[in-house]
């Protein structure tokens, strides 16, 4: 694992996930969830600094990113669950903006 030193964002603070679809342009691996891509959530931390994976999956050079943990509420997310119940992603840096 490497440093979190980098790390953009912090612990408490809302995020949301860009409403990307590169996907369509060009063949890749992508990790991060068609169901949270433009919702809104919460960094809970950062849990360092790894190769990206979407370059490794084709054998690219993988530049390190920070990956973080997320909490989202759930209900928005999948319309359906309670108040209080939340989902809890890792999700790349790159994938993330102010909100």
């Amino acid at each position: 694992m490497g440093e979190i030193s980098a790390a953009r964002f912090k612990a408490g603070q809302r995020v949301r996930v860009k409403d990307a679809r590169p996907e369509r342009i060009a063949r890749l691996h992508l990790r991060t969830p068609h169901y949270v891509r433009g919702r809104m959530g919460t960094v809970t931390r950062a849990l360092g600094t790894f190769p990206n994976p979407e370059d490794i999956a084709f054998n690219r050079p993988a530049e390190p990113r920070v990956l973080y943990h997320v909490l989202f509420d759930q209900p928005p997310v999948w319309n359906e669950g309670e108040a209080g119940d939340t989902l809890l992603i890792e999700l790349f840096e790159h994938w993330l903006e102010e909100a």
